[in-house]
This record gives structure tokens, C-alpha cells and sequence, in this order.
């Protein structure tokens, strides 16, 4: 295979996608001509035409054809077909076509337009929200985008345009100097594309605008700059999307950047973190995109170790690794004084390498399209994190990986134990899919082998030996109400009419919860919420609706109510309504909303270092599975040198890693189950913290 090519095509897929909304044109090099020069010449940074086109990192020749962003490339004075015609008459109504993610607010901001205006002229914008395809009119005051106002600048003004220049000194960032002469980075790159890739000390930037008031000092400093003086470290950028419950803490710990820095390299972000972004961020921590790069060592690795033992992966990978030196664990778990039996952990993992080699399709598009292996190979990274740590310890185990060759329906696991490979194992991981894992917990009880079943949500048939580490949706939500209850709380529920499985759950299971009224048209009886809200005691809310009005007014009655009594808001599932602009982060912030949640945000020391090795081995930032790889098998194999069985650990013991809580409960049809629940809730200081 072609990792190389593969890798560089699916960056170029993934990044591309975030530009489809940006039109391109197409541009021939030139003999000679660099991509600085054609940056220059477009008016566009070398990290757009690289985003466009990353094989043009390895190099390009003459008559390469690139893409060009033309949101900058062509002369302000040309204009697109769409901005002339917006632009025909500030006068008169114009009409807009919503498109993909815009918002109220968005919508509003672009034209200069209030809220108000912008209802008034579509008065059935509060009943059915933002849509996208959706024709709004625009009323004439303010009806011009501003960004088109920014373009119609007199070319006499341009002319008149004034530069000063600055010498880098050391410790000066991209971002101190663009502070300090008012303009963002990106104008500074732009004016400056040179500078991209680094910032050295000694070069000589061109600033667009007049010099701050300290520039005398400033270049009294810069002439006193050794020759040998170099910059500290040198800073590249790469594109980065948010992924969800991310917010500005979160990226700043992950990209060592703070909350001002971040924003000043993207604008759009004083509107708030929202999913699916794409960001402009430090590289370095992560790979252009986080899942492929992943990926592609990780592939190679599996298909080498396969082909070496014929069906079993011999673990031959050594990695000095801190990772379990700090671990946050509820019970201490450490390797037993004197324990040297030798245990067997047995993985199954579904890479489905025979289907692979006998399909059709190549390697670049399985990987782009098959989202199970994706899963397979995060998870698979994560545990190798977890056997490295092992090794480090000096852990009395063998680990043995077999491809499980999974469909919903079938997999390997008859032949595995035909060929004796499974029988003698002390824990077994896998398979991924939940019939899979019954039947191989079916098989394995009458040799008393656990079987970890370590991705399955489904509800699972009462089988002894089997282990469900995801706790299911009934348990995650039973966890917030006991909570709730052990702080002796007034629980108060607002749900839609729409949610009858949440209102059915509420009366079934959750006794002495009282719900608010609806009015007659289905909106929240204000004055009946109120009333049922207590002055002595902790009142929680817990509200079901992805109505955006529903949302809106409950937040109001509860900041009311907060002049009153103690009131906190809770939320069962996540809900992306919560996430628009139409919702104060503000305000969910001031009533610490409160969630049920099977993972955990941390930023203890165990968690820092498993996250730094992770990206030092794999080049990427550990997701969800690659974490839950981790956390399931390093989990396993420490509770396999307690000097128990893994089946009395799980009776005894409540364990901690880096996402995930386990606490095993026998369930009372048989089998086991995990209630390790996280309760998590927003902080004044607009951090995650966990309540329990």
C-alpha cells in the first residue's frame, strides 16, 4: 500500500470539505514561481493555498495547477455575480438565501440588521427558526453586508495607504505584534507571508497603518539583536474541527494557546465555540486531520504483525511511557507483592483484514468511508497505549490480538476457540458488536473466562461471564436523579409533550417528581414553574425540549427565580439547542447546568501525561475510542495482578482511568453491567467539573 499518497489524499479530502462553500479558481505555475510568490501575487497566505492543495507541501513545478481561494484573490474592486446583486439598491428589499449553519444572529451581524427587523420582515421566523434553503427578506435599512461596505473603499483611499516596519525580537509572537500594531494575525500574514511557517528573530515585517506610540523603543531594541539569536520555537498552523462538548478551555489546554490568542487566529470564534468549526490552530499537537492520520500507521502496523504469526498479532511495538504512573483510580490498584503468575489477556478486534484484501475497494476509500474500522484502529491504538504502560510496569501479562472478523451477525470467535487460542485466557476484550460478544461469553462460560464487552450500549441478555462496561441509557439517567436526591433536591421536571418516552421514563421510575404545567399550545406555564419551586432547598430543574422558545423561557423563569431561591438547571441527554446562538452560554453558565455523562473532562496529572504520550506515539490528539481503548484494557490487565480473578476485582472494586469509571453491579437477571456515571456541571469559571 501507498500510505503516503493515502494519507496526503484524504487530508486533501477532509480539508477541502471545509472550503466547499468558498468558490476557487484554478492557477498554472509558472517556471520558477514558489508558493510564497503566488501567495503574494493572489493576495492569499501560503496556508490557504495549502489547505487547498496540501501535496504542494512536498514541492511544485511548472505547469502544477493549484486552487486558489478567491475570497481574497481577486481585486476588491471585482466583485461575484451574488455580491453585485446584493448590492443593486441599498434602498430597496433584498432576499437571502439561508445557507448551511448560518443563524439568527449570523444573518443579522452580515446585514446590520436588529433581531426585530429581521422578524418583523419574516414574521414566521419565530415559529419555525432558521432553515436552511429558507428566502428571508432583508429590510432596507442596513441592507448592504458590511463586508461589502469594507470593499467599495475609493481606490484614492488606497492609495494613500501607509506601511511601517518591524524587526522581530525575541520572545515576540504573531500575536503580541499584531496587538500591538492593532490588526489581526491574519492581516500580519497576509502583509507577511514569509512568516507562516515561522517567526525569526531579526526579520523585518511589513505593517500595514501607522506605527504604535513605542516604536522608537521598539527599534532601539531591535538593533541591539545578536546575529545569533534565534526564535524559541518556530510556529506552523494547520486546521483543527471542534468536535463536540469542546469549548475555549478545552482547546486551549489541548493547543497550549490561550483563550485572546486563539480567537485573534479566528474571528468567527467571538461568536462562541460551536461543533463542526474549523479552526486555524497551533500545529504540532495534532495532525492536519485527527482521525486519517491516525490511521494510516496504525493499518500498517496490524497488517505486519498478522502476517508474522498467521492470525494472531504478536505485540513487538516499545514505547517509554509515564502513563500509568498517575492514573486516577477511585481503588489503587498496583501489581500485588509477590504476584508472578503469568496472566493472559486475550483482544478481539474486528479489522476484518481477509474482507480487506479480497475487496475491490482501495485502501484510500475504506479508510475514508468505513467508519467501523476508523473505530477499530482508535480503539486499537488505545489499547496499545495501555500494553506499553504494562510492559513499563513489568506487569506478569501476555497479550495476544486476534482479528474477530466481524459483521453484526458473524464473526471468527468459533474458529479462535476450535484452535484453543481463547480457553486458557484469564480476560478476554471483544468482540465489538453485542451478539458477537454473548455468543463469545456463551462459549467461554464453561471454561469461567470474563468477557469484557468494551463499545456495546445495547441492553445485554443475562449471561454470567459478561462484562458491559458502557452503562446503559436507563442507568446513566437513574444516576442524576440519585443524586439529585442525595442532596435532598426539589426535582422539578419541564418536558415537552413531544418527549413521551422521557415523560413515560419520569412516571415509571423517578416517583415524587413533579412536572410544570403546559399551556394550552404546548409552551411552559411560567407561573406554574414558579410556584413549584421551593425557598429552603437546592431546586432542580430538569428540562426535555429542543424547542428553542420552550428552552428560552425556562432559562428566563429560572435566572428570575434565582433572586429567590437556589436553582439549578438539568438536562438528561445532550441537546443541540443548547449550542446555537439563540441560547446564552451566560446563562447556562449562571444556573450550572448539570448533566449525566459516561466520560469525564479532567485536567489531572494521570490525564495530561496519558494525552502527551498518546500524541507523542501516534502524532494526533487521543479521541473518544482511542481513550476508551486505553481505559477498557489497561483497566483489565490491573485487575488481573490484584491476586484475584478480574471477576472478583468486579465485585469489590470501583476503578478510575482516564475517561471512564467502572463499577460493576451483578444485574439481578445475570450478567454484569457498569454504573460508573459521571455528574458533570458547568462552573463559574466556565469549566466542566465533575458534581460526584
Amino acid at each position: 500500500m501507498k500510505y503516503y499518497s493515502t494519507l496526503l489524499f484524504l487530508v486533501f479530502f477532509v480539508t477541502f470539505s471545509a472550503f466547499s462553500q468558498e468558490k476557487v479558481i484554478k492557477y498554472t505555475v509558472a517556471n520558477g514561481e514558489t508558493i510564497n510568490q503566488i501567495a503574494v501575487k493572489f493576495k492569499v497566505t501560503p496556508y490557504d493555498i495549502y489547505a487547498l492543495n496540501p501535496d504542494a507541501r512536498r514541492g511544485i513545478s511548472a505547469n502544477t495547477v493549484l486552487l486558489i481561494p478567491t475570497s481574497n484573490a481577486k481585486p476588491a474592486a471585482v466583485k461575484s455575480e451574488t455580491a453585485v446583486a446584493k448590492t443593486v439598491s441599498n434602498t430597496k428589499e433584498i432576499i437571502h438565501e439561508v445557507q448551511p449553519k448560518e443563524t439568527f444572529y449570523s444573518i443579522e451581524k452580515k446585514y446590520g440588521i436588529s433581531d426585530a427587523a429581521l422578524k418583523a420582515a419574516n414574521p414566521t421566523l419565530e415559529k419555525t427558526g432558521v432553515q436552511t434553503g429558507q428566502k428571508l427578506v432583508i429590510p432596507a435599512k442596513g441592507a448592504a453586508p458590511k463586508s461589502l461596505a469594507a470593499t467599495e473603499k475609493p481606490a484614492k483611499e488606497k492609495a494613500q495607504e501607509k506601511y511601517v516596519y518591524h524587526d522581530v525580537v525575541a520572545k515576540e509572537t504573531k500575536f503580541s505584534i499584531a496587538k500591538q500594531y492593532g490588526i489581526t494575525i491574519e492581516e500580519l500574514e497576509k502583509r507577511n507571508p514569509e512568516i507562516v511557517s515561522n517567526l525569526p528573530v531579526g526579520y523585518r515585517l511589513t505593517i500595514k497603518g501607522k506605527a504604535p506610540k513605542t516604536d522608537a523603543s521598539v527599534a532601539a531594541v531591535t538593533n541591539t539583536v545578536k546575529p545569533a539569536e534565534t526564535s524559541k520555537k518556530a510556529t506552523s498552523y494547520m486546521e483543527y474541527q471542534v468536535k463536540p462538548k469542546e469549548t475555549f478551555y478545552s482547546l486551549g489546554r489541548t493547543f497550549h494557546i490561550s483563550q485572546e490568542e486563539l480567537t485573534a487566529l479566528n474571528p468567527s470564534l467571538s461568536e462562541g465555540v460551536k461543533e463542526g468549526m474549523v479552526l486555524k490552530v497551533p500545529a504540532g499537537y495534532l495532525a492536519p486531520s485527527p482521525i486519517i492520520a491516525q490511521q494510516q500507521p496504525v493499518e500498517k502496523t496490524v497488517e505486519r504483525q498478522l502476517e508474522n504469526t498467521g492470525g494472531g498479532i504478536q505485540i513487538v511495538d516499545k514505547v517509554k511511557s509515564e502513563t500509568v504512573s498517575a492514573n486516577p483510580e477511585v481503588v489503587e490498584l498496583t501489581k500485588k507483592r509477590g504476584e508472578n503468575e503469568r496472566k493472559k489477556l486475550v483482544l478481539l478486534l474486528p479489522f476484518n483484514l481477509a474482507k480487506m484484501q479480497n475487496d475491490t475497494m482501495s485502501s484510500v476509500n475504506r479508510i475514508k468511508n468505513d467508519k467501523f474500522l476508523n473505530m477499530t484502529l482508535d480503539f486499537y491504538s488505545g489499547a496499545m497505549m495501555a500494553i506499553d504502560s504494562a510492559r513499563t510496569l513489568k506487569l506478569p501479562i501476555d497479550v495476544a490480538i486476534y482479528d474477530s472478523q466481524e459483521t453484526k451477525t458473524t464473526s471468527n470467535v468459533s474458529t479462535l476457540i476450535s484452535q484453543n487460542k481463547l480457553q486458557d485466557a484469564n480476560a478476554v476484550i471483544g468482540p465489538f458488536y453485542q451478539n458477537n460478544a454473548e455468543a463469545t461469553a456463551n462459549t467461554l462460560r464453561l471454561y469461567n473466562v470474563p468477557v469484557i464487552s468494551p463499545l456495546s450500549k445495547d441492553k445485554a441478555n443475562p449471561i454470567d461471564n459478561l462484562y458491559q462496561t458502557i452503562p446503559g441509557n436507563d442507568v446513566v439517567r437513574n444516576a442524576i436523579f440519585d443524586y439529585m436526591r442525595a442532596k435532598n433536591g426539589n426535582i422539578v421536571a419541564v418536558v415537552d409533550k413531544k418527549k413521551e418516552s422521557v415523560i413515560s421514563y419520569i412516571k415509571q421510575n423517578q416517583k415524587g417528581v413533579v412536572f410544570a404545567a403546559l399551556t394550552e399550545t404546548g409552551g411552559l406555564d411560567v407561573a406554574n414553574l414558579k410556584s413549584l419551586l421551593l425557598p429552603n432547598r437546592m431546586n432542580y430543574v430538569v428540562m426535555e425540549t429542543g424547542n428553542t422558545a420552550m428552552v428560552k423561557t425556562t432559562i428566563k423563569a429560572l435566572i428570575d427565580s434565582q433572586k429567590t431561591c437556589q436553582v439549578q438547571l438539568v438536562i438528561l441527554e445532550p441537546n443541540s439547542t443548547l449550542d446555537t446562538d439563540e441560547i446564552s452560554f451566560d446563562n447556562l453558565v449562571k444556573l450550572k447546568l448539570m448533566y449525566p455523562s459516561v466520560t469525564r473532562e479532567s485536567d489531572e496529572a494521570g490525564v495530561l501525561v496519558f494525552e502527551k504520550e498518546y500524541r507523542l506515539k501516534n502524532k494526533v490528539n487521543p479521541n473518544t475510542y482511542a481513550t476508551r481503548g486505553f481505559d477498557v484494557t489497561f483497566d483489565t490487565m490491573m485487575r488481573l495482578v490484584q491476586g484475584k480473578t478480574y471477576q472478583e476485582t468486579a465485585d469489590l472494586m470501583t476503578t478510575e482511568q482516564v475517561d471512564n469509571k467502572f463499577q460493576f453491579y451483578k444485574k439481578e437477571d445475570g450478567g454484569h453491567a457498569n454504573k460508573g456515571v459521571y455528574i458533570l456541571y458547568y462552573d463559574t469559571d466556565l469549566t466542566l467539573k465533575v458534581a460526584n
